[in-house]
């Protein structure tokens, strides 16, 4: 399913609830999901509700432990200084495939690198490095997905609702 400018997995979704549907165990740790798996390819009336916030709509990052995205999601009040630093470390780093997002939030962005079909371990490599590159400038207010400290239902990106113009 193309969603903005993204091609995401679609052979399933997840709607957010407004209790928890589901406890996981996971690495001697308790994760409580308030997202359900629905499996059902994703429709362009549940893309469209979602857009108008009737729902919370989630897609999975990882198929068969391989990711085609790595994503930067930041929530805070210094959302443009992450946005501009996000372009600027991008750029030395000579990483061009990638798009910046709103999320549901004003202060929330995400940014979405695309990549072609990495192991869950070598994106976390990547993310690792990016991520130690922006904590030297920016107080850690981000999240880095997929990651292998996380169970499936938890390596799941909420649909972005605007796509960020370059002049913010």
């Amino acid at each position: 399913m193309k969603v903005f400018d993204l091609e995401l997995f679609d052979s399933h979704y997840y709607i957010k609830r407004n209790t928890i549907v589901e406890q996981i165990q996971f690495n001697n740790r308790t994760f409580y999901a308030k997202f359900e798996r629905i499996d059902e390819s994703l429709t362009p009336l549940l893309l469209k509700q979602h857009l108008d916030r009737h729902y919370t709509i989630a897609v999975p990052l990882l198929r068969d432990n391989r990711t085609n995205y790595l994503v930067l999601e930041y929530k805070g009040e210094e959302y443009m200084r992450f946005y501009h630093l996000v372009k600027h470390l991008f750029k030395t780093l000579h990483i061009t495939a990638y798009q910046i997002y709103q999320g549901k939030h004003g202060e929330t962005i995400q940014v979405f690198i695309k990549v072609t079909s990495l192991t869950l371990q070598e994106a976390e490599v990547k993310l690792s490095s990016i991520s130690n590159a922006l904590k030297q400038k920016l107080t850690k207010k981000w999240k880095c997905l997929p990651s292998s400290s996380l169970p499936e239902a938890y390596n799941i990106i909420t649909l972005p609702y605007k796509k960020l113009n370059e002049f913010l």
